[in-house]
Formats: structure tokens, C-alpha cells, sequence
């Protein structure tokens, strides 16, 4: 199915201020479905949920079919979907969880490949419990993290393993299946980072094989949130800080506080502008799919332009080099700061951002420190002008 990328870009109301988006790896724009979703139910009467006023109700409804919607992306259950402020604070308040069972002579495995929000979680409730956290490095050179740099570090002793779907920096996607396979021959959980993976690519949380599955909604069109996903049994048998009158039931056990039911009504509204980004017939999880899937060979598509535009550029080094990767990339050019190059392309209308992103583990071990780079990525709205918009920028640069 041909992908008609001017058809999401006319819903998309932000493109109108005229300038070529390569931040959406830190957070897409929105289009007018979502924006109105969370609108309308603002406007409307909600209260705590239940099921006796038309109040309650709506947020009751908003609450399920937020977790229906995100079951379908996820191809998982909605029974284990839960809902927090962001994926870094479920994951910190999961790694909390977990470490109640954790003590010497038990070993954390985390990855030089991640985000923050996937690292420090862990280290820092291991080293409250006691326990040794172990590093999964990369290949510096290629981007590759081999599904044997991770699995070594996995015996009797292991309690966790936490790793990217797909590192935000450098783009690069681990085998996640054959990592989770090893990793459950020892009996550990898996724990996987998906806010990068989940804007690029269909995602089916079964077949990865992990226990835990983190996203972010705005990095695929939504707004400000974070998702895990769990098998429900699994979910029962943990057992969160909660306040006493709050419910035991899962997956409500672990969301503290009232919801946003404004914000999940733009999930569901995400959700279905994804699931219809090219029109097809069946459930909402089979258009989900076939929407996806054109969306990443679209994206796969313009990357390789993205990329030998940016192989033109002198004096460029290039660090998104892995061969599985989302349509990332992160480089420096030789006698200009990161910074400079970022305001450069800023005053041509080009948003391509500086830094490290919070992957500091992945920066400093490219050698890029705790600066880091500039970071471009496509996006769905993402076009063939924007990526010569792009190079040209560069060019005048280096010029």
C-alpha cells in the first residue's frame, strides 16, 4: 500500500508555521483529531470514574478504551496496560517494586545502548537492594549491540535484563526476540525501552517475548504520557506503594492518583490516526499493522536519501551506523560545535537539535561526551523536501 504522506501532513496543524521537523525523536507535532480529543473532553462533564452519572461514565470509557487503543498498537493485553505521568516515572516506580526482592548475589544487566530513563532506574534501586548491576556494551564503530553482548552477562545469578527497542540516539535496534529468549532461560524479567521503536515500526509485544514494554504517546502523534504493558499475571504478583483506600486491582494498583482523561482521549485519538494513516478494512489492530508497516518502508525509503545527503557533507562523522536501525541520525562536523549547527539549520527554519538527549551512556560511549551531537530523525510527516531542506543547510555551512 502507497503511503500518501501530504494526507497526515494536512492534519497536522503545527506544519503551517513552515518549518522542517528532525526533533520528532524528542516528540511529534499533533494533528487535529488528538488536539481535539483532549479538548472535547476538557469541555465536557468528567469526575472520578464509575459507572452511575454520565460523568463518571465518560471517564470510565476514556479510561478502557484507552487501554483497548494501546493493546491494539501494542498487540498485547489491554488487562496489562497501565498508564503514568511518563515512561521514565512508571519505570522508576516498577524498578522500586522489583528491587523489594532484591539483594547481594543478584545482578542487573543494563546497556551502554539506552536512554536514561531504562539505566539509572535500575542502577539505582540495585545499589539500594545490594545487588550488582552488570553493562551490555555496543559496538562503537557500527552501532551494533549483538545479542551475545547482552546475553553474556545473563546466568542463575540474573534478576533483570533492561534494554532498548531502539536507541533515540543512534537509531539501532537489537534482536529484542533472541535477547528475551536468552534471557528466560535463566528465569529473569526483560524489560524493554519501546518509546523510540514504537514511532518507526508495527510493534507485537508477544512476539518480542518481553515481560515489560515502555512507550511514550507523544512520540507517535499523542500527548504527554507514559504506557507500560504486562501480562496481567505478571502485574498481580507485583505489589506497588500505594495509598491505602486505593484499589488493589491491576492495572489500576499501579497508577497513583486520578488519570488524565484528557490526555488518554488523545491516545485513543492517536492511536486511530495511526491506525488510519493508510486506509484499509479489519480490526483496529490489522489496519494498525498495515498502516505501520507502510509507514516504515515510507520512512526506510526516505532515510537512505537522508543519508547519502548527509554523506556529502565534508568533514561529517556519522555515528548511526548499525544495519537494523529507525531512520535516525546523529553527527558532528569537523570546526563546528553541535550547538552552532543546530542554531544554523534554526534560523533556516530546519529543527535539528543538539545534545545528548538523556542517552548519555550511548554518547560518551561514542566519544561524543556528555555534548553529544546533532540529532535528526523522520518522522511520519517527514518528506523528501524537508531532507533536501536539510542539506542544503549544511551546505551553506560548510561552505
Amino acid at each position: 500500500m502507497t503511503y500518501d504522506v501530504d494526507r497526515l501532513r494536512a492534519r497536522v496543524p503545527a506544519l503551517s508555521e513552515g518549518a522542517s521537523h528532525f526533533d520528532g525523536p524528542g516528540g511529534t507535532q499533533m494533528p487535529e483529531e488528538v488536539a481535539a480529543a483532549v479538548a472535547a473532553t476538557l469541555l465536557a462533564a468528567v469526575s472520578n470514574r464509575g459507572r452511575g452519572t454520565a460523568a463518571e461514565r465518560r471517564a470510565d470509557d476514556i479510561v478502557t478504551g484507552a487501554r483497548s487503543a494501546m493493546a491494539d498498537l501494542l498487540g498485547s493485553d489491554p488487562r496489562g496496560i497501565v498508564f503514568g505521568r511518563s515512561m521514565t516515572q512508571i519505570t522508576m516506580d516498577i524498578a522500586r517494586t522489583l528491587a523489594q526482592d532484591w539483594g547481594p548475589g543478584d545482578d542487573i544487566v543494563v546497556s551502554r545502548l539506552d536512554h536514561d530513563a531504562d539505566v539509572r532506574p535500575w542502577v539505582i534501586h540495585a545499589e539500594r537492594a545490594g545487588a550488582t548491576v552488570l553493562w551490555a556494551d555496543f559496538d562503537s564503530a557500527t552501532g551494533e549491540m549483538a545479542a551475545g553482548n547482552v546475553l553474556k552477562h545473563v546466568g542463575p545469578r540474573t534478576r533483570l535484563v533492561a534494554l532498548t527497542g531502539a536507541s533515540n540516539l543512534i537509531g539501532t535496534r537489537p534482536d529484542l526476540a533472541v535477547i528475551a529468549a536468552g534471557v528466560h532461560e535463566h528465569g529473569a524479567l526483560f524489560y524493554v525501552d519501546g518509546v523510540h521503536l514504537t514511532a518507526h515500526a508495527p510493534v507485537d509485544v508477544a512476539s518480542i517475548g518481553c515481560d515489560f514494554y515502555a512507550c511514550s504517546p507523544y512520540k507517535f502523534l499523542g500527548p504527554h504520557l507514559g504506557v507500560l504493558a504486562a501480562a496481567p499475571d505478571l502485574l498481580e504478583s507485583l505489589h506497588p506503594d500505594k495509598l491505602l483506600p486505593a484499589t488493589n486491582v491491576v492495572p489500576e494498583r499501579f497508577e497513583l492518583g486520578t488519570l488524565p482523561y484528557e490526555l488518554l482521549a488523545g491516545v485513543i485519538a492517536a492511536v486511530d490516526v495511526l491506525a488510519d494513516l493508510v486506509p484499509s478494512e479489519g480490526s483496529r489492530r490489522q489496519r494498525i499493522l498495515a498502516s505501520m508497516t507502510a509507514l516504515e518502508e515510507y520512512e526506510d525509503e526516505l532515510h537512505v536519501h537522508l543519508r547519502e545527503g548527509l554523506e556529502s557533507i565534508p568533514g561529517i562523522h556519522l555515528y548511526s551506523n548499525a544495519k537494523q536501525r529507525t531512520p535516525t541520525e546523529t553527527f558532528t562536523i569537523d570546526g563546528h560545535s553541535p550547538g552552532d549547527i543546530s542554531t544554523f539549520l534554526a534560523e533556516r527554519g530546519v529543527n535539528a537539535p543538539a545534545g545528548n538527549f538523556y542517552a548519555l551512556e550511548v554518547s560518551r560511549w561514542l566519544g561524543l561526551g556528555d555534548e553529544g551531537g546533532v540529532r535528526v530523525g523522520l518522522a511520519p510527516y517527514s518528506t523528501i523536501d524537508d531532507v533536501d531542506r536539510l542539506i542544503a543547510g549544511l551546505s551553506d555551512l560548510t561552505r
